[in-house]
């Protein structure tokens, strides 16, 4: 039997360029504190739900700074202490600090969430502060990492607390973001149905107007 050696060719790409990227002193996410501070005068007021504090897009922290990777919301929701802390944990534990830089995008919990104690009757006023929450819309950018890595290498710890999250999350980076909009853009320019959502609602198409939400009128069934 004769064995014959060949030699095929090889394309390697050359690795990316990381000499315009510079590393923070601090590099890992910092601890954000679980209550809000007041004046020694001031009673912490309490508020109402709110709920429209998470519903709808969100309309300023939807890019990257930083142009690389992070971590995006898909739906409205909150975050509380134990959530923020799960995340800067992960993240600062998995990430290399050596070459890796992580930052926050939201606020310290600062919105209050009452709760009556177990058993209590009805009545007797609003309860007291139970807890404080950090309200997030769809689209919100929720912590951003970079550094002199590529997507493959955060992709691991970014996914796992996209899941653990309260609400749909997911890690992408820049690139696919862009590809996102523009693929939208492409569809949106393909279609070739004049009855859109938006279409039908803005017409009142069947009579919709009677039995859709008022937030449906706003944002045509894009967001719940």
């Amino acid at each position: 039997m004769i064995q014959i050696q060949v030699a095929g060719m090889k394309n390697f790409q050359p690795p990316p360029d990381y000499s315009h990227i510079q590393l923070p002193e601090r590099p890992k996410l910092q601890f954000k504190d679980k209550v809000p501070t007041y004046p020694s005068n001031l009673k912490p007021p309490k508020m109402s739900k709110r709920l429209t504090f998470m519903r709808g897009p969100e309309p300023i922290h939807t890019e990257f700074i930083h142009k690389q990777y992070g971590i995006v919301a898909l739906c409205g929701g909150r975050l509380h202490s134990g959530h923020i802390e799960m995340i800067r944990m992960t993240i600062n534990r998995k990430m290399d600090p050596s070459k890796m830089f992580a930052v926050w995008r939201i606020d310290s919990p600062w919105q209050p969430l009452t709760r009556k104690g177990q058993g209590k009757r009805m009545g007797g006023g609003k309860g007291a502060i139970d807890h404080y929450v950090v309200p997030i819309k769809a689209g919100r950018v929720i912590v951003e990492l970079g550094g002199k890595c590529e997507f493959e290498q955060a992709f691991t710890f970014l996914k796992e607390v996209a899941h653990i999250l309260p609400f749909k999350a997911k890690a992408t980076s820049y690139e696919l973001m862009e590809a996102e909009k523009i693929e939208q853009q492409r569809l949106k320019n393909a279609n070739i149905n004049p009855y859109t959502a938006e279409y039908v609602i803005r017409n009142n198409m069947g009579g919709c107007h009677t039995w859709i939400s008022p937030s449906d009128k706003k944002w045509y069934f894009k967001y719940v």
